[in-house]
């Protein structure tokens, strides 16, 4: 498969925060705000339906990718993004189909 890059643009403004990411606590789905999704996209030139629809949905790779940019530029940390990196983590040690319950990673 061949390595594709995406290349966005965050408008001023729109910051990580906004996306209020939770998860339910029953099915551990990562839920969040489309709005700063949205901001990013038409700033962009993406197609909203497409990253977050597609055959491909490519929306988790650009909120972790962004969580990156957040934290190096002195970003305060995001706990639910970093259980589901520690998740990332930890399936990437022990292979595949292994999760914790939502915030106990």
């Amino acid at each position: 498969m061949k390595e594709q890059r995406l290349r966005v643009t965050i408008p001023y403004g729109v910051h990580f925060g906004d996306l209020h990411l939770s998860r339910n606590p029953d099915d551990g789905l990562v839920h969040f705000e489309m709005a700063p999704i949205q901001a990013i996209c038409e700033a962009s030139g993406l197609d909203l339906e497409e990253l977050v629809q597609g055959p491909e949905p490519l929306v988790g790779l650009l909120i972790a990718a962004w969580y990156e940019v957040h934290i190096v530029q002195g970003g305060v940390p995001d706990p639910v993004q970093e259980d589901l990196m520690q998740e990332a983590r930890l399936e990437t040690q022990h292979g595949g189909g292994f999760a914790h319950a939502p915030g106990h990673a």
